[in-house]
């Protein structure tokens, strides 16, 4: 399996590479040790200059080609981006508008982020899977937000674990089933109760 992480960081060495790589690390870990992983990391911080390039023309030069082929052709995604006016970064958004539009339907993706302060964890729900949702990927349940005061606190490992336990899971094909319409005559169960069909229940009404 091919694991491309897409890395936001501006600064080096970079908070958001950090988490990136250590996202990697536990869904390497989560397969078996590693060997069923492939991890390439796009850094797009030596991207810009491309990536303004193509925005402007239409057309990708040969390392942001490359970066651009290396995310579609992956089985999945961890993509990180630092906290800029309480959304993603700039940069972040802009890779991913030049990305074609059909690269990540399908894909299984794991969102996550760095800031300064807990008070922009909400970056993940509020920017970054709707994102990706529009993209047409499927987003892991677990985003990672990582502030300052994460780094060496309890809290954080358990929830990259988790994360890229799901993003594993999601590539080799071992994610949540998703049922399919119930049999004539059969009630779903929700929260403990059958619910039935109204117009099975009519039906049921109207036979002699």
């Amino acid at each position: 399996m091919k694991l491309v992480v897409v890395s936001a960081g501006l600064s080096v060495p970079s908070s958001t590479r950090l988490l990136g790589d250590r996202l990697a690390a536990a869904a390497s870990a989560g397969s078996g040790g590693g060997g069923g992983v492939e991890v390439q990391v796009v850094e797009l911080r030596d991207l810009a200059v491309e990536i303004a390039h193509n925005l402007t023309t239409g057309f990708p030069g040969p390392a942001l080609g490359a970066a651009l082929s290396a995310v579609a052709g992956a089985d999945g995604l961890i993509v990180v981006t630092p906290v800029f006016s309480a959304s993603y970064s700039g940069l972040f958004k802009s890779f991913f508008d030049v990305l074609d539009r059909d690269a990540l339907a399908g894909k299984p993706v794991l969102v996550a982020a760095t800031g300064g302060s807990a008070r922009h964890s909400l970056v993940l729900e509020h920017a970054m899977r709707p994102l990706f949702a529009y993209l047409r990927a499927v987003v892991v349940p677990t985003g990672v937000y990582a502030a300052s005061e994460d780094w060496g606190a309890e809290g954080l490992a358990e929830r990259i674990g988790r994360a890229a336990g799901e993003l594993v899971g999601l590539m080799g094909g071992g994610g949540p089933s998703v049922p399919g319409p119930p049999a004539p005559g059969v009630g779903v169960q929700v929260g403990g109760f059958e619910v039935v069909p109204f117009a099975e229940q009519l039906a049921a009404l109207r036979s002699p």
